[in-house]
């Protein structure tokens, strides 16, 4: 070993256990140990813990409570549960916290360190085979072939160092983690020329993937013209790596197929969500239902998707969708109407669609963005992927999903776009009426370095509103955020690091389109 493997031992009567640590010690572990689960969260964030053997039963904070909490510090720190209680209830509700071990008390010292070493020789061998596969890849990687790749070829690629993220994850190995980080930028970079030479000829009839307008009618329509029952759910602002976690949690109850599609630019949610609702362009939008559309894209987001539920009413008679407004959208922006939800879904049993939008995501990036509290919990991609387990694994649209499952309905799960952290700050020119936005910008008289965004000079070619003369589009490439001359250098740290959208980035575009079908 490198070093000295350190476990914290946390039991109301640690002091009792004086002697079966002192074992674990002279066989070369270090033992901290913490005499409740509210000491056992200060020592993890004070010590690199490498496992956790915790008693089932304590005062204040039982095992349970405590393991929940340090899933959200450290996904990845194994766990043993020690306990006097074999109930099948307890056994699962652990396994449902990825417990690694159980020993039953009274302990004996001899299967306490076996437990131990197995438990952490296993993921040592895990992490080594994970570090060893991934070196045999670097070289390749390194050198990909980003030419060679069409709109599939993007989505395979994505798909692989999602996964290959969340694998390295868990891995101790820093070096590893930089290596990915860098092969991902340069993915990027070389995905925005993908883009930039190929977007604007998906607008006109060249062969292109799915995008945000085709959703409906893609995924819907079929199954509605069958009399199948549907629920539409939409997670504002998710991205694939998110997703990939939420997945487990639904296996037990659906036959999961999961595909891909892209966000139209920009990748912000009046633009990419009325598409998925209206089944139109946002110029298209714009010019046949102007009642619906805010020219100029200035109101907050909220009031840019006020008319979703009319929007998709419309879009169902285009297609000629038996009754077409015999169905219910709900759109849920906090914990009371997650809950109401949850009551009312059962009354809901005939009805042939259900549309529901979820923003909790894109309310904790918006949120991220101006809480240090949240910055510090969640200060990079992987706390920010396992603050989003958390959520889901506790929500009510866990239960609705479940709901979903017992009435035989077909689920699409989708997400309107996804969000990429903001490294890089570019200065751009703009008048007055420029948006706020900081990955897109939209205005008269605005500029910026061409290398760093896609400057949109005629919007309608871009299916894009033209809402007034002179009105142009910048969309950031990369890891770019877009920020005044006035004030640079206070913006730039303000934002630096936040999650963003409305960009040009695999994260924000490349995005899962799964169809659940009740087991």
């Amino acid at each position: 070993m490198e070093r000295p493997y350190k476990i914290l031992w946390v039991d109301d009567e640690i002091e009792l256990l004086k002697s079966q640590i002192l074992l674990l010690q002279n066989k070369g572990f270090i033992v901290i140990p913490a005499a409740s689960g509210e000491e056992a969260l200060i020592r993890v964030k004070e010590n690199d813990i490498d496992l956790v053997l915790l008693d089932e039963m304590m005062p204040g904070m039982d095992g349970l409570a405590t393991l929940t909490v340090l899933r959200q510090l450290r996904p990845e720190l194994p766990a043993i549960m020690a306990t006097k209680n074999e109930k099948e209830e307890l056994v699962e509700q652990a396994l449902g916290q990825k417990i690694d071990d159980f020993l039953l008390k009274p302990l004996n010292p001899a299967q306490v360190l076996a437990s131990c070493r197995r438990v952490l020789e296993s993921r040592h061998l895990v992490e080594g085979q994970a570090s060893k596969e991934y070196l045999s890849q670097l070289n390749g990687l390194r050198n990909f072939d980003y030419p060679s790749l069409d709109w599939q070829g993007w989505c395979q690629h994505y798909q692989m160092l999602t996964e290959w993220d969340l694998r390295l994850s868990d891995l101790p190995d820093q070096g590893l983690h930089q290596s990915h980080e860098d092969i991902t930028k340069e993915a990027n970079l070389e995905f925005g020329r993908f883009i930039e030479e190929n977007y604007i000829h998906w607008m006109h009839g060249a062969s292109r993937p799915i995008l945000s307008p085709d959703l409906v009618e893609r995924y819907l329509l079929p199954s509605l013209k069958n009399n199948q029952k549907c629920l539409l759910l939409v997670l504002d602002c998710m991205r694939l790596d998110q997703w990939l976690l939420l997945e487990p949690y639904l296996k037990d109850w659906f036959d999961i197929k999961r595909e891909h599609y892209y966000s139209i630019l920009p990748t912000a949610t009046p633009y990419s969500r009325n598409a998925i609702f209206s089944g139109l362009y946002p110029s298209q939008l714009a010019r046949n239902y102007p009642q619906y559309w805010e020219k100029g894209g200035h109101a907050g987001e909220a009031s840019l998707n006020r008319h979703e539920h009319q929007l998709l009413e419309l879009q169902l008679q285009r297609l000629k969708v038996p009754h077409p407004a015999d169905f219910r959208y709900s759109k849920i922006y906090n914990i009371d109407e997650g809950r109401e939800l949850k009551k009312v879904f059962g009354s809901w049993q005939n009805v042939s669609l259900a549309a529901v939008v979820v923003n909790f995501m894109d309310i904790l990036v918006h949120s991220r963005a101006e809480s240090l509290v949240l910055q510090e919990i969640a200060p990079d991609e992987r706390a920010f992927r396992s603050l989003t387990r958390t959520w889901f694994a506790n929500s009510d649209i866990l239960n609705i999903l479940q709901q979903a499952a017992k009435q035989k309905r077909q689920v699409i799960v989708t997400t309107d776009h996804g969000s990429l952290q903001g490294r890089r700050a570019t200065i751009i020119q703009a008048g007055r009426d420029t948006s706020a936005n900081l990955r897109y910008k939209s205005g008269t008289n605005i500029s910026c370095d061409p290398r760093q965004v896609l400057w949109i000079k005629k919007p309608l070619e871009y299916m894009l509103p033209e809402d007034f003369t002179g009105l142009q589009y910048l969309v950031a490439k990369e890891d770019y955020y877009l920020v005044y001359p006035t004030k640079y250098e206070e913006y730039r740290k303000r934002y630096e690091g936040t999650f963003q959208h409305g960009g040009i980035s695999m994260e924000e575009m490349i995005l899962p389109v799964c169809r659940l079908t009740p087991k």
